[in-house]
């Protein structure tokens, strides 16, 4: 454990490092002399996905998220291990859905089908541009995304569950945990708001609704009316990786309906409703529940500050030319 919590703390320290001198170099107008049309491409194949799945929005934020956060948004979640060794293969990664994968796959196919852009462009950078894509077709804000990442070559499990904030996690623990990577409190409140889309897994949710504790098997920060609801869809005895709804209301539209939600008890994850529940975070759901425009700024800048987390640069990393090995 001790050996863990050192590493955490040294990735932590180099990611800062790295993103600090990478977001000198990252810059929007990058593949211009060499590949001129890529947003074109990957929105175009993007948008194709979109249409044949409401998971393909959610799947695709979240597998950028994961990757961003454990070693930096180098594409390392999409490697591949021979010994069941990778980041994918960690069970918090487990629950990435296949949708999210397979955007990115399409999404270079289509740009390296083009003979410009050929092994031009990393996985890493189209993730990027995915991820920015899907949000916008499902609502979310439109943002300009800095380019220039490199592939990783590196991918294990070791330290993702030290890296990926859990669903039980305190404000503190968020804090903690997203400081680490360079955002602040804003910036973590703004990006939890992307929980506004997809899906989780009864397993998530059960000690919320069943054994919370001695005093209250269900949790108190629930409301009671949602807590029934989700005793329906997840019975005691079901099976707990059953799908359900992140959100209750707008499952499929990126708004500020998640903070609305936090200031009536109705959040599937106890680490989102600690930011209505603390009194620290308390304002900044409030704002951003009342005001649409503000969260939507706020989201736009925590996602490009995300994006510049641990970015490989130059020989420092590779344009992978299958997304599940190393050159």
């Amino acid at each position: 454990m001790q050996t863990f919590r050192a590493l955490s703390f040294i990735l932590a320290v180099s990611m800062l490092l790295m993103a600090a001198a990478s977001a000198r170099q990252l810059r929007t107008d990058f593949y211009n002399n060499t590949c001129l049309n890529v947003e074109h491409l990957v929105r175009s194949a993007v948008t194709r996905k979109f249409q044949l799945t409401d998971i393909t929005a959610p799947a695709t934020l979240r597998l950028f998220f994961h990757d961003c956060f454990v070693w930096g948004c180098d594409a390392s979640v999409l490697l591949a291990s021979p010994n069941n060794d990778a980041e994918k293969d960690h069970p918090i990664d487990l629950s990435l859905a296949g949708d999210g994968f397979n955007t990115v796959i399409k999404d270079k196919a289509v740009v390296d089908s083009n003979p410009q852009c050929r092994n031009k462009v990393s996985y890493a950078d189209i993730l990027a541009l995915a991820t920015r894509d899907v949000i916008l077709l499902a609502g979310g804000p439109f943002y300009h995304v800095e380019l220039g990442r490199r592939d990783g070559r590196i991918s294990t499990k070791a330290i993702v569950e030290h890296g990926i904030p859990l669903p039980t996690f305190d404000l503190v623990q968020l804090n903690t945990s997203f400081g680490g990577h360079g955002l602040s409190q804003t910036d973590m409140i703004a990006l939890s708001g992307g929980h506004i889309i997809g899906v989780s897994h009864c397993s998530h949710v059960f000690k919320r609704i069943y054994n919370f504790n001695l005093t209250h098997p269900i949790d108190p920060t629930l409301n009671l009316s949602y807590a029934r609801h989700l005793r329906e869809f997840c019975p005691r005895n079901m099976d707990p990786n059953k799908v359900i709804d992140m959100d209750p209301t707008t499952t499929h539209i990126f708004d500020n309906a998640y903070f609305k939600n936090l200031q009536n008890g109705s959040r599937l994850f106890s680490s989102d409703q600690a930011l209505f529940t603390d009194l620290r975070s308390r304002p900044t759901v409030n704002f951003f529940a009342l005001n649409n425009t503000a969260f939507r700024e706020a989201f736009k800048t925590a996602m490009t500050k995300l994006g510049r987390v641990g970015v490989l640069m130059g020989s420092k990393g590779e344009i992978r030319i299958n997304c599940t090995r190393p050159n």
